[in-house]
């Protein structure tokens, strides 16, 4: 059911990139802006694994370092049918974790050093496969999708907006002034707001398929509670831009839960705490 969301939030997103590119005039505009924004957020994608790694100062732990982490990951990797992640160790007191790369060929799960402290191992299994799932279903790809698809509206919208200050881009045959600076105002927030009902929509997704990669629903459950909870308290300094990467949003205060890149904890919980016998 959640893959069929997306799949229809993607398209509404394309469709209201069509549709304000239509009412803005131009094909040739928004060929434009659609590869330019594809351009910027493609390079982000390439090199995603090195850029949040540097953004968080992680370092990639050898198999000597840390083997039952090692260990763990082999096996989901395995039961997921993927080839086994990097594994880096993120130095923040505060438990979370977060999956990067763009592709599972390139892939890499990143835990904090308060995740490590805090949850037990069956715990922390279930994270990994929740991070695991991430990289499976190839969610970097479809955030990547549908932020290129984002910036292009929000370039038209910039566009609109500069077009009716100096009156060029429509006549009035094409349509009213005013017409086009309220798509251009509420084309972005519109786009902005299925963004982040795609990024809720996989962290379903992710959930769903680390209870059946790792058969440890509960133990998952478990540990959203506690990183939930520990998150409420300590949220960390950070790139907000980021915050659909971690398993719970590491960022508090700003927005508010239309806008949050995560769905509610007690929903995730409730569901997986359905999922058993997987």
């Amino acid at each position: 059911m959640n893959s069929l969301k997306t799949t229809f939030l993607l398209g509404t997103l394309f469709g209201l990139f069509m549709l304000f590119g239509a009412l803005l005039g131009g094909s040739n505009g928004i060929i434009f802006a659609f590869i330019f924004a594809l351009i910027l957020n493609g390079a982000s994608y390439w090199f995603s694994d090195k850029i949040v790694l540097s953004m968080y100062r992680a370092k990639e732990l050898t198999q000597e370092e840390s083997p039952r982490l090692h260990q763990i990951v082999a096996q989901l990797a395995v039961s997921a049918g993927i080839p086994k992640p990097r594994i880096a160790l993120v130095p923040l007191p505060v438990p979370n974790a977060f999956a990067t790369g763009r592709n599972p060929e390139h892939a890499v799960v990143a835990v904090t050093r308060g995740l490590l402290d805090l949850l037990e191992d069956s715990e922390v299994e279930g994270v990994l496969a929740h991070e695991i799932s991430h990289i499976k279903n190839r969610d970097t790809m479809i955030q990547c999708l549908a932020a290129a698809l984002g910036g292009a509206i929000v370039m038209l919208a910039h566009t609109a907006r500069w077009g009716a200050l100096f009156g060029i881009g429509r006549s009035e045959r094409d349509g009213n002034i005013f017409e086009l600076l309220l798509m251009a105002v509420l084309a972005p927030i519109a786009a902005l707001l299925i963004q982040m009902a795609i990024s809720r929509s996989r962290e379903f997704v992710a959930d769903e398929s680390a209870a059946r990669i790792s058969h440890k629903p509960l133990e998952l459950a478990g540990a959203l509670r506690k990183l939930d909870a520990t998150a409420q308290r300590y949220p960390i300094r950070g790139n907000a831009a980021t915050s659909h990467l971690f398993i719970v949003n590491p960022f508090r205060g700003g927005l508010s839960s239309l806008l949050s890149t995560h769905p509610p904890i007690a929903e995730r919980i409730a569901r997986l705490e359905k999922m058993t016998g997987f």
